[in-house]
């Protein structure tokens, strides 16, 4: 294809020059596709699900030679159905309810939109739906690891193409879940997205979510065991306990925390865990009352004030609300190293927030009843 364009655009005088692959039309025609859309916020994975769209506008007004092309069993793939996650309802709240919504700009899909819980309700909605071929499912990674084969099997059996507009790397740099692997694992297709780096002062591709808390103006980097998932929209917001997120490149993509993590805090869990649970227990009143003197606080202060290339803005990540909270959700939901029964007992010895604790085991799939414990909080 691209010696094809050099040779036409020589043709026409054009002098020899570098010449990129034309960005093309969605392919209906082929099926059976399962496309990962990948990159970090703001790179235009949703914004090249609404092309796909308007792709779909222009095709379905073609004639029946084209529908004939682009079905199989009943399904046209010019049909297209748009699938959002019913926790993502904080995120574009000033766009109509039926909007496929990105940062530049909406595209509205009619009955064609639906929200979803998980695997189970996409199933439900595909069978509802026998006439569309092409789904285009919003960050599919928030979904249980089952919709992966659920993809699949639809994909191979009925001819259907999926479109996941998805992050695959969390704030942490790593793989954002199980889904996500797996979605890695049975995809077909990766169409790779970047965007400039956020960073004031620079301009380099980025290719990681950073995840930031804005506090007296001041830009304080998440630590490493912030929870997983926090439920939050896309506008700034200056309230240090709600995230903000930017693309950053590798340079500036401030990661505070994370050999404190796997050296100290999760040492502590495990010491925990055995039976010893004074140790965390120490840790974690420090963290709420005088962080600045818990292993954290010195840790950070070690590795980044007192070499010759000081870097205080990862100590700024101090000043976020709920880093005990936080190192506690993080044993407890993610290692899976404190029971239940300890987590209350922390929770009511070293008076922690249960309310923040409570809402954000909710929303990582680990909820909690704490109603009976007697805080004031």
């Amino acid at each position: 294809m691209k010696k094809d364009s050099d040779n036409f655009l020589l043709s026409l005088g054009f002098p020899e020059i570098i010449v990129h692959e034309a960005i093309g039309h969605f392919d209906f025609v082929q099926s059976s596709r399962r496309i990962l859309v990948i990159g970090p916020m703001g790179s235009g994975k949703t914004e090249y699900s609404a092309r796909v769209w308007r792709d779909a506008q222009v095709t379905q007004k073609k004639s029946e030679v084209i529908a004939n092309k682009t079905s199989t069993k009943g399904a046209d793939r010019c049909h297209v159905f748009f699938i959002r996650s019913i926790l993502d309802t904080m995120r574009f709240t000033d766009y109509p309810e039926d909007a496929l919504a990105y940062r530049g700009g909406y595209e509205r899909c009619g009955t064609n939109i639906a929200k979803i819980t998980n695997s189970e309700d996409l199933e439900k909605i595909i069978k509802e739906h026998p006439q569309v071929g092409t789904w285009i499912i919003d960050e599919a990674s928030f979904y249980d690891e089952r919709i992966a084969y659920v993809v699949k099997q639809q994909s191979i059996e009925r001819g259907l193409n999926f479109i996941f507009p998805a992050l695959i790397l969390n704030f942490r740099k790593e793989i954002f879940n199980h889904t996500a692997k797996l979605l890695l694992e049975t995809s077909t297709e990766v169409i790779p997205l970047t965007a400039y780096c956020e960073h004031p002062e620079c301009l380099k591709d980025s290719l990681y979510t950073y995840r930031y808390y804005t506090i007296n103006g001041q830009e304080c980097p998440a630590l490493y065991f912030d929870p997983l998932i926090i439920i939050g929209g896309d506008k700034e917001k200056e309230d240090g306990s709600l995230p903000n997120y930017c693309t950053r490149c590798g340079q500036h993509h401030y990661l505070p925390g994370k050999e404190y993590t796997f050296l100290i805090l999760k040492l502590l869990g495990e010491k925990a865990a055995a039976g010893n649970p004074q140790l965390l227990q120490n840790e974690l009143y420090l963290l709420k009352n005088d962080i600045r003197n818990s292993e954290l606080g010195r840790h950070l202060k070690n590795k980044y004030l007192a070499g010759d290339q000081k870097e205080p803005i990862y100590l700024n990540a101090l000043q976020v609300p709920y880093i005990a909270e936080k190192a506690l959700i993080f044993l407890f939901a993610e290692q899976n190293l404190i029971t239940e029964e300890l987590l209350k007992q922390y929770i009511n010895v070293i008076q922690l927030d249960k309310i923040y604790i409570s809402k954000t085991l909710a929303e990582n799939k680990r909820p909690v009843n704490l109603d009976q414990l007697d805080l004031p909080f």
